[in-house]
């Protein structure tokens, strides 16, 4: 009788225990800041309905934390970085004329990273993967002072090579070379020979957001967060911008959905300024290392030539920047959006700017890939087809592969192009960076490629939406649902 009460006992404290942890998390879900309603609610049923296993799963992916120790040194570092320096002869030319319906957007850009607007930039599109890669080779080869990069994903593959190869002929000549990768996204890169050949050439090398101990490492920060950014930037004065990885476009990771479709622009002038600064807040949260007599270097200004503005997101950076800088585009949009993105997963707030610019008579266009490697990402994308096509939005899906191009037209005039998606991970827990653009022949060439791309898609009607099964809605909706967790 005395053991069965007391196993009656324990059976009670245990369950009080439980309840008691329950409501501490659910206290901290509730009182965590920069979390959408949605989120909240969201959360509060899984750590509810799921007993244990819920609060297993907010643990680990409950909160956008990469640990309050290098969220202090990235944040130390990004203030402590010095301000472009023009040089003298430029200092009064400082004033760039963008129309007054538009400097906004600028300014929106500018309340990220602090980053003015440039003048003095030429810029080439490259819509071939194998072609971006051979300029950068190319321009890596005349490099004389440094070389820095940084990508996302790097595979061993024949691009990715051609790369590694180009930065051991720079070393070999003196020319210093930073790498750097992330983590998650380059991990076979990082197993190869070919990583620890560069180290052994001389070029610095650093991983970006490690892992480690994936056991431990919940308890210092959320392990999905990546660094999503695709920088290459040589000599302080070239640099390129979008969303390729250093990756044959055949993509051998995931080659059922090949060829990867991407837009890179090449930058030469100030703009590379810019970029180099996003480039080392990266780097020099792993290294210690003195890179002022780089980013002091002064910079050469113009009004002339394309007017660009970069600027960096991510955890420790203002939260709903990147959502914000979308929806400033949408909203400031007079005639006409087009978008391309390979994964949709949006906020309230961002369905309904596109949906609204389409409703004040803006032509709003959104083109996705049909097949998409997330089938997640897919069927919640899918979700909102409905409504965007309801408010006269026009939808295509690309069919000549993954379409994984990130851009924005706007206006025939404004344009943007860089690595951020429009979804939650690129909202809130990847890093990013992208570059504003005011400039009628680069937007011109950039919605003539967008225009190819809707030449090879499917357009999606209301009619054809409307004929989807139940299942596949539910489906769809049910997937949709999970986005304010992510």
């Amino acid at each position: 009788m005395i053991a069965f009460i007391t196993e009656i006992d324990n059976s009670i404290i245990f369950y009080i225990v439980f309840i008691v942890l329950q409501l501490i998390f659910i206290a901290r879900v509730i009182l965590r800041p920069h979390r959408q309603p949605a989120s909240r609610i969201a959360w509060i049923a899984v750590i509810s309905v799921l007993p244990v296993f819920g609060i297993f799963i907010y643990v680990l992916f409950g909160e956008t934390n990469i640990g309050d120790k290098k969220t202090h040194r990235m944040r130390k570092i990004i203030s402590s970085l010095p301000k472009l320096i023009l040089n003298e002869s430029d200092q009064k030319q400082i004033d760039i004329e963008i129309p007054e319906s538009y400097q906004q957007l600028f300014n929106t850009a500018n309340s990220i990273s602090g980053f003015g607007t440039l003048g003095g930039n030429t810029a080439k599109l490259f819509s071939c993967s194998n072609k971006s890669i051979d300029s950068m080779v190319q321009d890596i080869d005349k490099a004389t002072d440094h070389v820095h990069v940084l990508f996302y994903i790097w595979l061993p593959d024949n691009n990715g090579i051609k790369m590694i190869d180009a930065i051991k002929r720079a070393v070999s000549r003196g020319v210093k070379c930073r790498i750097m990768v992330d983590n998650l996204g380059s991990r076979t890169l990082i197993k190869s020979k070919y990583w620890q050949s560069l180290k052994e050439a001389g070029a610095r090398v650093s991983i970006a957001l490690p892992i480690g101990n994936i056991f431990l490492k919940p308890f210092k920060g959320r392990i999905d967060l990546r660094n999503h950014r695709k920088i290459v930037v040589i000599d302080n004065y070239i640099s390129y911008c979008g969303s390729q990885n250093c990756a044959d476009p055949e993509f051998l990771v995931k080659v059922k959905y090949a060829p990867w479709v991407d837009a890179v622009v090449r930058f030469e002038g100030p703009i590379a300024a810019q970029q180099q600064r996003l480039f080392a807040s990266d780097w020099l949260a792993n290294e210690n290392e003195d890179l002022s007599s780089i980013l002091n270097i002064p910079i050469n200004f113009s009004q002339n030539g394309v007017l660009a503005q970069a600027f960096g997101t991510g955890p420790t950076v203002r939260y709903s920047a990147m959502p914000e800088m979308f929806e400033s585009l949408f909203f400031m949009a007079q005639k006409k959006i087009t978008i391309t993105t390979p994964y949709y997963v949006p906020d309230e707030s961002l369905q309904n700017a596109i949906c609204s610019a389409a409703l004040r008579g803006v032509e709003t266009t959104v083109i996705f890939p049909a097949r998409n490697d997330s089938f997640v990402v897919a069927a919640a994308s899918r979700s909102y087809y409905l409504s965007l096509l309801e408010s006269g939005v026009k939808i295509y899906e690309y069919v000549g592969g993954l379409l994984h191009t990130k851009s924005v037209t706007l206006d025939e005039q404004i344009s943007m192009i860089g690595s951020a998606n429009m979804d939650r991970r690129s909202f809130d827990l990847n890093y990013e960076n992208n570059i504003l653009l005011y400039d009628r022949k680069l937007t011109s060439d950039l919605q003539i490629l967008q225009n190819h791309y809707i030449s090879k898609s499917n357009s999606i009607s209301i009619e054809s939406v409307k004929t989807w099964s139940w299942t596949r809605r539910l489906w769809n909706n049910s997937i949709a649902m999970m986005g304010p967790l992510l």
